[in-house]
């Protein structure tokens, strides 16, 4: 038995309207669950450059510019210019037991330096992003030199199940050895070796 031609428009019609709003909806989530190529960049630092291009002096600068305040680092009578300049420039690990813990201003206030050393095998996305969206560089070492991380860019993906994975494509670095073009320094992910990195510094100080 043949179905009558307006029956069968109908049905046409209604197949193609669920056809297009799964379409819609298959879009929609997509949209709702990938978000490529976000950046998140400190652009007021401190233009500071070390006096030298030894390990001591690049340490040293680059501190200055993540606290950014003298008082605290890294001049002359600052709360933490001896620790400084006890520290093994080569080593974050050491940077951060030297640094973190109670220390006093030239004028006898006390402040805390919380100091959170990450190897390179145990960094988690969230914990960069989330430092640098509260305008808090870090220091990272890669391939035995240190550096300021100012920003990066990174994708954010949701699973079915609602859980979130940031990946990190680029990070933004400063190189405190120099002032010119070669001051900005860019790691990739897709084409620089993670395993040349060693680890991330994050510091903070705050009055006691």
């Amino acid at each position: 038995m043949t179905k009558p031609r307006s029956s069968r428009s109908a049905f046409l019609i209604s197949a193609r309207l669920v056809l297009a709003f799964c379409l819609a909806l298959c879009c929609f989530a997509h949209d709702q669950t990938y978000y490529p190529n976000r950046e998140v960049r400190i652009n007021d630092l401190p233009s500071v450059t070390a006096k030298s291009k030894d390990a001591s002096d690049v340490l040293a600068a680059s501190l200055e510019i993540i606290f950014r305040d003298k008082d605290v680092c890294c001049g002359k009578n600052s709360a933490l210019e001896d620790d400084v300049q006890r520290a093994d420039p080569k080593s974050l690990k050491d940077v951060a037991a030297r640094l973190q813990g109670r220390h006093r201003l030239s004028d006898g206030r006390p402040i805390m330096v919380t100091a959170e050393y990450v190897p390179a095998t145990s960094l988690v996305s969230g914990t960069l992003i989330s430092a640098l969206t509260e305008k808090q560089p870090l220091l990272m070492e890669w391939n035995s030199r240190l550096y300021v991380v100012c920003g990066i860019v990174y994708s954010t993906g949701y699973t079915a199940e609602g859980e979130r994975i940031d990946s990190i494509l680029k990070i933004f670095l400063l190189d405190t050895r120099f002032s010119d073009p070669r001051r900005e320094v860019t790691f990739d992910r897709s084409t620089d070796d993670w395993g040349k990195v060693q680890g991330l510094l994050s510091l903070k100080a705050a009055p006691q």
